[in-house]
């Protein structure tokens, strides 16, 4: 193979690599800067009792003053006995992550002092004023194997600008050299300290707790929902994205899926704190996983037919339509098996959700032996309307059947008008399947949230294939 066929050999396996790479998600997470700012008020109100539980070391040293002599000193039990952070403000950084200002934070300070000058000792305690005190952190977004989010400290830096002493003792005159002597030490461990601090929180605190999002979440006995990331957190200049796979799978027989993620745009609405863009692909790997697992499949006997429905489910109901029954089948009880010929598939659109499902109807007789005798096999085609909400952290939902069509694929019984039945079967599904699917459905699919986050305040919106929630968030704290 010749340098120019190598060359175009490996353009294209670069390219064929890239495409696979690419991986669109059928889910998305915005957070809005509504949503970090209550995200980071919770935050700092957590950094403010760790830093208020901030060991100091001691600190010991000595000096010289001019026409005294060597002086040593002691600072020792130095208790931090709070700090408090009252102006701060958390920003986007595109590409980067998050950033976080803290501007005229104070803390006070005491401890014991001791100090010895030749042969002449004193000792007694002071208190310290530590006032603004300015902190910024930059925190970076990433994602783990397992597609988990992560969050890392990147940069921090403390900066303190006023330090008062107030120290106890009868060698007066001495306390301010001494002061000046330790003032700058002091400093330069309280900021090192304080960013060691936050490093340790961000790791021990913030970290786990963005553990809790739900790589996969369970939806029933039949499904669960695939919730990893496809890529890092995006921070853009208005909202933090997160992409998810967004795809639902069974739980019996996870496989691939047929058809690929469409690509999502979001609109730049930003007056809740959260949007949720669920795509057509999420919904449509529901479909094919519970197709799949052979979960949309439902059987009706008499016994499963409501008593206000007013007829029951054997043969001498349905000679009316077709009058050989009777002969064939005298006042035999019959079940009807409805199954989708295939996955249904659902559009989204911005005048809403609909599908158009494919049903096969098989009717058998139920035989005194409990053996089945096929009748026919019909099809019943409509379209479908779904209406969504939110409930307890799942999204929900009821679907609404319009019009139906039967048609003939193959009967046991001879030849009959099917169009007669159209009737029968229109009661059977409102009555009895819709009533199935919607109770499975008010069950809902749930959402992928952090631990201890509650919704309110929602919004629905479709747009053209995905489906917009977004909501306001409630932080509920244990205990």
């Amino acid at each position: 193979m010749g340098a120019q066929s190598l060359a175009v050999a490996g353009g294209a396996l670069a390219l064929c690599l890239t495409l696979a790479g690419a991986t669109n998600p059928g889910f998305v997470v915005r957070i809005t800067q509504a949503g970090l700012d209550y995200a980071h008020q919770q935050g700092i109100a957590i950094l403010e009792k760790e830093l208020a539980h901030l060991k100091l070391p001691d600190i010991s040293g000595d000096f010289r003053i001019r026409h005294v002599g060597k002086v040593r000193y002691e600072l020792s039990r130095l208790d931090l006995r709070s700090f408090h952070l009252p102006y701060s403000r958390i920003s986007l950084v595109p590409n980067v992550g998050l950033q976080v200002a803290i501007s005229n934070a104070f803390a006070d300070v005491a401890g014991n002092w001791r100090v010895k000058i030749h042969f002449v000792r004193d000792h007694g305690s002071f208190d310290l004023k530590v006032e603004n005190v300015y902190i910024k952190i930059n925190l970076k977004l990433g994602s783990d194997t397992s597609g988990k989010p992560t969050i890392d400290t990147s940069y921090c830096s403390t900066r303190i600008s006023k330090v008062r002493a107030h120290f106890s003792g009868r060698l007066g005159w001495l306390y301010n050299l001494f002061y000046s002597a330790i003032e700058s030490r002091f400093r330069k461990i309280l900021e090192s300290e304080v960013c060691d601090i936050v490093v340790k929180s961000v790791y021990r605190e913030l970290q786990p707790y963005l553990q809790t999002l739900p790589v996969t979440a369970k939806i029933d006995a039949v499904a669960g929902v695939d919730y990893s990331l496809v890529a890092p957190p995006n921070a853009t200049a208005q909202s933090l994205d997160v992409e998810l796979k967004g795809e639902c799978f069974s739980l019996a027989n996870r496989s691939a899926v047929p058809f690929p993620p469409l690509a999502l745009s979001l609109p730049p609405d930003h007056d809740r704190m959260v949007y949720f863009a669920a795509s057509s692909y999420f919904f449509n790997t529901a479909g094919f996983a519970y197709h799949a697992a052979g979960a949309l499949v439902f059987e009706i006997t008499d016994s499963t037919i409501p008593k206000d429905v007013g007829f029951h489910l054997n043969t001498t109901t349905f000679s009316a339509f077709i009058p050989q029954l009777e002969k064939m089948y005298p006042d035999t009880p019959m079940k009807l098996r409805l199954s989708a010929s295939s996955a249904p598939f659902l559009n989204i659109g911005p005048g809403g959700l609909s599908l158009k499902p494919v049903v096969d109807i098989q009717a058998y007789a139920i035989l005194p032996n409990s053996s089945l005798a096929p009748l026919f096999l019909l099809s019943l085609t409509g379209n479908v309307s779904a209406v969504i909400n939110v409930k307890s952290g799942h999204i929900v939902g009821s679907l609404n059947v319009g019009r139906m069509k039967l048609s003939l694929k193959h009967s046991d019984v001879g030849t009959f008008q099917v169009r007669t039945l159209q009737s029968i079967m229109n009661i059977f599904a409102s009555s009895i399947l819709l009533p199935r699917i919607n109770a499975r459905l008010d069950q809902g699919f749930p959402l992928p949230l952090l631990d201890r986050i509650q919704l309110s305040n929602i919004l629905v919106q479709f747009h053209q294939n995905f489906l917009l929630l977004g909501a306001d968030v409630h932080y509920q704290p244990r205990g």
